[in-house]
């Protein structure tokens, strides 16, 4: 009915509460305006990017709001908060600390939900008739009674350090000890698991250790075969494409790896594929060959800015705007909360200064390689190309230490975002023995397809030069 028709009407009873909200619905319209700056800082934003390294896309709260908006602005972001909220977005502090790798800075914690009391009852009586199978000598229903009850409730410490005691029986000992320091993460005064870590910890420090030997020598065997070896120099550039397919497919990029390497090699877009994705490929291809040509043999410090003309690469081809600036606005990262955007320059001066640091530089390379690709997803400090612009760090940690470049699979990807969650509850450690397994993979790669070497061979006429590929002395 139109306006004209109501104003011609008679007045009924029934239309007066409808009158009364349109009135309403005027003086809110009237009087928004005038409180839009205030507003603004609330506007909540549904979108894509900036969820890698962690699981799944990101969401994005602005905190600023920026300058020369439209004045209905503020409207659409009212409508957005009251939509969306109810969907479990909160906009909130960062709550508590937890510990974030070797150093020991604090971190805002991850929020999880609470367990109910009734599921927390479940869980503690699964945990005595576990203890009990045990007891009498049933350790298949005593290990599926503790499985049954850490599902119901993950954040039980007796719970953990039960089932720690448990595999440690087993001489699970490395399993052992990350259920010690999970029940310590969330209980650090717990006084069993302290004591059951203490022993276990040195344990797994030496297995660790003797991993890294090994991926070591792998690494001095490598770096026996001259550059000029043409097999080596042939996967080389393999896998120089294949790293750019992996670690655009690890956050959903669909091209194939032929797509990829035409891509790369003619510049020229293909037909039916989505034109970001191809530009995400332009991106790492970009930052790639400015780690090669600038970073890799470079002696001194890593910088902020190193990182910022990094993530501008990954990012120039598929967000000009965003490409090389901290993020500006609030993201959520599933359960993960990463530091508002105002403090994301000083959280990255820390994060650099680590870097840097003796205690950085003192751990074993590919340890330290992941704990800065951990450090760095976890500050979060870009609206998009996180996870990208972290694993590039990562090798470029790695080859400045003589080591190849690290591929993480698609095939890999539910293990790394678990790895990368694990952490995020309190032990890095199995992130970084991911990171180790994925070196000793690419390793085993090299060194199968230069299996055919031999020193007697001499030197080939000519040694083929390859514009993408990662040179031995980068490394």
């Amino acid at each position: 009915m139109s306006l004209w028709v109501l104003r011609s009407c008679p007045a009924r009873p029934g239309w007066l509460p409808a009158a009364g909200l349109g009135l309403l619905l005027l003086l809110f319209l009237l009087l928004l305006p005038p409180l839009a700056p205030k507003l603004r800082p609330l506007r909540c934003i549904l979108g894509g990017g900036g969820g890698e390294g962690g699981s799944g896309r990101a969401t994005h709260v602005d905190a600023c709001g920026g300058g020369g908006r439209p004045e209905y602005a503020a409207t659409t972001a009212l409508l957005g908060l009251v939509m969306r909220l109810p969907l479990g977005l909160g906009v909130g502090g960062d709550g508590g600390a937890v510990e974030a790798g070797a150093g020991g800075w604090s971190w805002p914690a991850t929020e999880k939900p609470k367990t109910s009391p009734d599921i927390r009852l479940e869980a503690q009586a699964s945990l005595h008739q576990a203890l009990e199978m045990k007891r009498q000598g049933k350790r298949d229903k005593a290990r599926r009674l503790f499985q049954h009850c850490l599902r119901l409730d993950p954040d039980f410490p007796d719970a953990l350090n039960e089932y720690g005691l448990f595999l440690e029986e087993d001489e699970n000992v490395v399993q052992a000890d990350h259920m010690f320091n999970r029940a310590l993460a969330l209980m650090p005064c717990h006084l069993q698991a302290l004591s059951n870590r203490g022993r276990t910890s040195p344990l797994v420090e030496e297995i660790d250790q003797r991993r890294f030997a090994i991926i070591d020598s792998k690494v001095k065997k490598l770096l026996l075969i001259p550059k000029w070896d043409g097999a080596l120099r042939r996967v080389m550039e393999e896998s120089y494409y294949h790293h750019i397919h992996h670690t655009v497919a690890l956050e959903g990029n669909t091209l194939t790896l032929s797509e990829i390497k035409h891509i790369v090699e003619t510049r020229y877009a293909v037909y039916g594929k989505s034109l970001a994705e191809q530009n995400e490929v332009l991106g790492i291809d970009a930052a790639m060959k400015y780690m090669n040509a600038s970073l890799v043999n470079r002696i001194g410090s890593i910088t902020t800015t190193d990182i910022l003309e990094i993530h501008r690469r990954v990012l120039g081809h598929v967000d000009p705007i965003e490409a090389g600036y901290f993020r500006r606005s609030r993201v959520f990262v599933g359960s993960h909360l990463p530091p508002e955007p105002r403090e994301v320059e000083r959280h990255m001066g820390k994060f650099t200064q680590w870097l840097n640091s003796e205690e950085a530089l003192a751990l074993h390379p590919i340890e330290f390689a992941a704990l800065a690709h951990y450090r760095l997803v976890y500050v979060h400090p870009f609206v998009d190309g996180n996870g990208r612009t972290s694993r590039l760090l990562m090798n470029l940690i790695l080859m400045q230490a003589g080591y190849p470049p690290v591929t993480i699979r698609k095939e890999q990807r539910a293990e790394y975002y678990t790895a990368l969650q694990v952490g995020n509850d309190g032990d890095v450690r199995p992130f970084i023995r991911f990171i180790a397994r994925c070196a000793e993979m690419t390793l085993d790669q090299y060194l199968i397809a230069s299996s055919d070497f031999s020193p007697d061979k001499g030197l080939p006429e000519s040694i083929p030069e390859y514009s993408n590929t990662i040179q031995l002395k980068d490394w």
